[in-house]
């Protein structure tokens, strides 16, 4: 019950993150005008705004004129979907999910923003900051203490680094590790490891198929980040967990 609410919950919240997605960065309004189509400017149906039933059902093209509707709307509603069951999946009911869900809808923002406008919008780091504070403050307040001291620390550590080579690394990304402390305590060290380890193999791979040339494409980097951060939300006490013992 509470998987298939998730799975349901998140494609509707999947399908106002593809506005977010496609309107903040271009200064929109999230509200108005209602969800249209890009071509003809028709607004579209009830019907036809479905989460993934209705872009499979018009075969992805607008009724009205016939253009092709980007696969990115029902792949980000999917993602959702797929990214709530396994937090629920992962962490059970409990208070965390007050705080863990609607970051995770953040880190899927950010992600495909990132992708596409290689920007992480203080629109969106503003307000998940807060509401990380707040959550931590009201349902979280055994972690308080950690939380903060995470949020802190991997925003220090992100702004130096940003600072030593800051072609390499945005504001963007010190405000998006920030976040992740705030919302993750001490399991933001595994998902920056992650995010580090996954964002050298794709550099690895890049320079081996485009030579040092791609050196000076820049390469978003919070993808990375969400990816870890996700990863830290489902399995980060296991990995701190695997590393210890094996130091032992």
């Amino acid at each position: 019950m509470e998987t298939a609410f998730a799975g349901i919950s998140g494609a509707v919240i999947g399908s106002f993150l593809n506005v977010v997605v496609y309107r903040l960065p271009i200064g929109q309004s999230l509200v108005k005008p209602r969800s249209h189509c890009p071509n003809c400017q028709t607004p579209v149906a009830p019907r036809d705004n479905v989460p993934l039933l209705s872009w499979l059902f018009l075969k992805g093209k607008c009724r009205h004129c016939g253009e092709t509707i980007s696969a990115r709307y029902p792949a980000v509603e999917l993602l959702t979907a797929v990214c709530f069951i396994a937090v629920v999946l992962a962490q059970g009911i409990s208070a965390d999910l007050i705080a863990l869900i609607p970051f995770t809808a953040v880190l899927i923002a950010v992600t495909f923003i990132d992708l596409e406008h290689k920007i992480v919008p203080n629109k969106i780091m503003a307000p998940a900051a807060i509401y990380g504070l707040v959550t931590a403050v009201a349902f979280r307040t055994d972690m308080l203490p950690e939380l903060l001291i995470a949020g802190a620390g991997a925003f220090v550590f992100f702004l130096v680094a940003a600072l030593i080579h800051p072609k390499g690394m945005g504001m963007g990304d010190v405000k998006l590790a920030g976040v992740m402390g705030l919302y993750l305590g001490k399991l933001v060290i595994p998902a920056l490891f992650i995010a580090f380890l996954v964002g050298s193999v794709v550099g690895i791979v890049l320079v081996m198929r485009h030579g040092m040339r791609s050196r000076k494409v820049g390469v978003p980097f919070a993808p990375f980040m969400a990816l870890g951060a996700f990863v830290s939300m489902l399995c980060g006490q296991q990995l701190i967990d695997f590393y210890l013992d094996n130091l032992r």
